[in-house]
């Protein structure tokens, strides 16, 4: 018996979460212990055994013990995050180690200074919140992005300008490294703080790379203040949602496999090379067929959606295992009819973490007397200047690596990708609100896949994550993929 009237057969039968029965056995002990071992099962293949174990449990135990769940949130986010340094399962041991070699400082191990690092943070986190409730005049407390910005360029100017020598700019370099990872984690609890029904500090610090998220500097669940308004408020609710993260959960896998079968298949069987292969086989005057050349840039363009889809839906599976109601972090983007559409729906977290600290302050600021202008800059400060500043600040790494201007060269590619994809989504945007609508016909639907994802892949070649090749390079060799020369 149909689901809901008129909906696809398949859809129906994957809505396993409206099922009376399955919700009613998932408020018991044996259904809790069969979303458990099926939760375990799923995450086991992107972590350990006893990873796995342990983040399903957490989750669980929050969604289940009310009285705890702000010590549980807690104890397990920093578990989770103390023992990643031991499993060297960050790059932030090595970050250090590279400034540790540069001072010629051998007898305080990586190890120890992330570890202390990570404490040091922590007890600035808290400070920052009690602050920011004490004086709501404080620059923290009015404007956090930009303040939590500007101590990140502080940092950076110390640690990269030979201002400091030794251990102070070890000391400093290693806080910068823990600290840069957190630093969207800490502008929502900042921001939090102004909300009459504030989650406690023990709760906020629990919600800075919670359990559930992995090492993402992108915050999946936002901050306390969203996940409040998602979390599951009835034992039915709860039912239904962790019944959801488990379906969002095998779906991961199944993308995953679909990664490494296309992986095989395009890799290995078919020897399409990656982009960075591309370019430079081309600068090197040895060239691929254009063919070729189409290939690695649409293969490429794939296993960045892909990769992008699974985490998200793994993380966004683990949140709802603890009850909270989360919005999956990709939705569909092969239906986006239009470039804002497409924003919307690639990564819903990142968006919405552009939206919340860029787009909507410059929007409440700037042309208010103008309003499509108004609505095209906002997008662009979201989807240009923030998309720009968040990619910059999580490779802090490089500032030891390559030094602080040839980093900055580095980035132009990158600079130029976010100056046209928010010119794009920005145009979109203003479009969408004066009225336009894609055709719905399905002539009309092809146009609009084709034209938003031949945007997309085109754009692809100046946001991989090699930083070998310059934006005239990569353009040139754009050019040739149209057969110019």
């Amino acid at each position: 018996m149909s689901l809901a009237p008129g909906r696809p057969a398949l859809r129906d039968f994957l809505a396993i979460d409206e099922r009376e029965r399955l919700v009613a056995l998932a408020q018991t002990v044996r259904g809790r212990v069969l979303l458990f071992v099926v939760a375990v099962l799923a995450v086991s293949t992107y972590n350990s055994w006893s990873e796995a174990v342990f983040v399903v449990a957490a989750a669980m135990a929050f969604a289940t013990l009310e009285k705890q769940r702000q010590l549980i949130l807690f104890a397990a986010t920093y578990a989770m995050a103390f023992s990643a340094f031991w499993l060297s399962e960050t790059a932030i041991e090595e970050n250090i180690a590279v400034v540790a070699a540069q001072e010629g400082i051998g007898h305080v191990t990586p190890l120890l200074l992330a570890h202390l690092a990570l404490i040091t943070f922590m007890i600035f986190s808290w400070s920052a919140l009690m602050v920011v409730r004490k004086h709501k005049s404080f620059v923290l407390a009015r404007r956090p992005v930009i303040a939590l910005l500007a101590i990140y360029v502080v940092f950076c100017g110390l640690t990269s300008l030979d201002l400091l020598h030794g251990l102070p700019r070890l000391a400093l370099w290693s806080f910068l490294s823990v600290y840069t990872p957190y630093i969207w984690f800490l502008a929502y609890a900042l921001g939090d703080q102004r909300a009459r029904d504030r989650s406690p500090d023990t709760f906020q610090l629990g919600t800075f790379h919670p359990f559930w998220g992995g090492p993402s500097s992108i915050p999946f669940g936002k901050g306390a203040g969203f996940l409040r308004k998602t979390l599951s408020k009835t034992p039915a609710d709860l039912a239904v949602t962790q019944i959801k993260g488990v379906k969002l959960l095998l779906w991961s896998n199944l993308l995953l496999g679909l990664k490494v079968v296309l992986t095989w298949l395009c890799e290995e069987q078919l020897n399409i090379p990656s982009v960075e292969l591309a370019v430079g086989a081309y600068l090197d005057g040895q060239g691929f067929p254009i063919a070729l050349g189409w290939s690695a840039l649409l293969w490429s363009t794939a296993k960045f959606c892909l990769r992008t889809a699974y985490w998200g839906h793994l993380f966004i599976g683990g949140a709802r295992l603890a009850g909270f109601r989360l919005p999956r972090a990709t939705w569909r983007p092969l239906e986006a009819q239009t470039l804002i559409e497409y924003f919307n729906r690639f990564s819903y977290y990142f968006k919405e973490l552009l939206v919340d600290f860029f787009f909507v302050p410059t929007f409440f600021r700037v042309f208010r007397k103008h309003p499509r202008l108004r609505m095209f800059f906002a997008t662009f400060m979201a989807a240009g200047v923030g998309n720009a500043i968040f990619h910059f600040v999580r490779e802090v790494d490089l500032l030891a690596t390559m030094g602080l201007a040839a980093s900055i060269e580095s980035f132009t590619s990158y600079l130029f990708y976010c100056l046209v994809l928010a010119t794009g989504i920005g145009i979109s945007q203003v479009r969408a609100n004066a009225g336009y609508r894609p055709s719905p016909t399905l002539a009309g639907r092809l146009w609009s896949f084709i034209t938003v994802w031949g945007f997309v892949v085109c754009l692809h070649v100046f946001s991989d994550e090699s930083r070998e090749h310059t934006l005239l390079e990569r353009s040139s060799f754009l050019g040739s993929l149209f057969g110019v020369s």
